[in-house]
């Protein structure tokens, strides 16, 4: 489904955003980031669980998920109803994604779907199904083409316009970025002196961006935890 291989290969899934840190506490106080990584962290809203198990298990998933995982993986598909087959389990499909999300967690037309050697007007999730016009098996694999969400006209894809910078908190919150909600943001926290905030840009890639979910599972300082390694709850 997702190869960290061919993610490595494509320098355009990685995407920055600039880190405003105060040094004393070693503390993320918010990014200011572009409409790439904010489309990345609402695209995780699109993510079935089974997804993000397969996704977190190699990476020491916590809790009782990734034990039921293993459980589908490794039952026969003896013991599975006659119409249902693990994989729907294990590469669940997500539902369409954001166009121009060049990350790991794009749109993804997993999923392999057969038709007859003659190409009958019919699908299947199965080769082992038949052909209702010339009865023959469905054993030919045919691409799936994702659709074009939003590149209608006027629009450069994904969730959010890019004309913006946002903000984006600690714990995830987004809200468009502005002189006023910033300073605002310094005197909630506290921030007494100005030469201890430090700028820092920082690139979420395919190893970052598995960080970033499994952190925001467990955490609610998640940017720190990623970006600066030290890991909070």
């Amino acid at each position: 489904m997702i190869s960290k291989k061919s993610m490595a290969a494509d320098p355009v899934s990685k995407v920055s955003l600039k880190l405003l840190i105060d040094s004393k506490s070693n503390k993320v106080l918010f990014a200011e980031a572009g409409k790439d990584f904010v489309d990345f962290l609402f695209n995780l809203l699109s993510l079935p669980v089974g997804t993000v198990i397969k996704l977190l298990k190699s990476n020491s998933m916590v809790g009782s998920l990734g034990n039921l995982y293993e459980s589908v993986e490794n039952l026969s598909e003896t013991y599975m109803q006659p119409n249902k087959k693990k994989d729907s389990l294990l590469n669940p499909r997500a539902s369409a994604s954001a166009s121009g999300v060049q990350l790991f967690l794009a749109y993804d037309v997993g999923g392999k779907v057969y038709m007859c050697r003659h190409f009958h007007l019919n699908v299947a999730d199965d080769p082992r199904a038949v052909c209702p016009h010339c009865k023959e098996s469905m054993a030919t694999e045919v691409p799936v083409v994702a659709p074009d969400v939003g590149k209608g006209e006027g629009s450069d894809g994904g969730f959010v316009k890019g004309v913006v910078t946002y903000m984006v908190m600690d714990d995830l919150a987004v809200k468009p970025m502005s002189t006023i909600s910033s300073i605002t943001l310094l005197n909630n926290f506290n921030v007494k002196e100005v030469g201890a905030l430090q700028e820092k840009v920082v690139h979420l890639g395919m190893d970052e961006g598995l960080k970033l979910l499994k952190c925001s599972l467990q955490s609610k300082a998640v940017l720190t935890s990623v970006f600066l390694g030290k890991m909070r709850t």
